[in-house]
């Protein structure tokens, strides 16, 4: 059964103190960071790359969504499974994206077979602060109900308003921006996450 893996969004840390925000969150309980690498092709925002991961890298032992995961998006390529393959190869897990309007016709079969995590969007890459859709869920549910020990994770618009259906619906790799780095005891939300997430998996045990 897939364990809750909570990752929150260093998109809504203090860019000024990415190392302390870093280290602040896996202290609250964050297992997983997500860092999510705009350059301004598949959307039109600039975030950091390479080289900022790279320094913050010896700051926290946390798992690096953005580092030691590679997640891509389903749009983006033509070749999934060559790009699956590459990222493997490189030595790290590969992970699929899926926006609000794409099917998961996409990635079923082959794509979910070959990779290690799929990420359903709950919102429109490229900005933070957007809302929650949770018109998406679906896919997750279905994801989850033919694949049960895959990572599927869900992001966007993440808060304890909407984890609830989030977690009910197969969610096990939670991402949150705001949900976490603006809460008043971010430990708390974390903790709450994965209780959540922990036992609404039992049902597709």
């Amino acid at each position: 059964m897939p364990v809750a893996k909570i990752s929150p969004s260093m998109l809504s840390c203090d860019f000024a103190f990415l190392a302390a925000e870093a280290k602040r969150m896996e202290k609250n309980g964050a297992e997983w960071l997500h860092l999510d690498v705009m350059d301004g092709h598949f959307v039109p925002n600039l975030t950091w790359g390479a080289p900022i991961i790279q320094a913050i890298r010896p700051h926290t032992e946390a798992y690096f969504a953005g580092g030691q995961m590679y997640t891509f998006h389903i749009e983006a390529t033509e070749q999934p499974l060559a790009l699956i393959k590459q990222i493997h190869e490189a030595g790290m897990q590969a992970g699929v994206a899926i926006k609000p309007k794409t099917s998961i016709d996409k990635v079923l079969s082959e794509v979910a077979e070959n990779c290690d995590m799929i990420l359903v969007m709950t919102v429109e890459p490229g900005f933070g602060g957007q809302s929650f859709m949770a018109e998406c869920l679906p896919k997750v549910e279905a994801l989850r109900r033919k694949y049960p020990n895959l990572d599927i994770e869900v992001d966007g618009g993440l808060s304890l308003e909407t984890i609830d259906a989030s977690a009910d619906a197969g969610a096990n790799v939670i991402v949150a921006g705001t949900g976490i780095f603006k809460a008043e005891k971010p430990d708390e939300v974390i903790a709450t996450f994965k209780e959540k997430v922990n036992e609404a998996q039992k049902k597709f045990a």
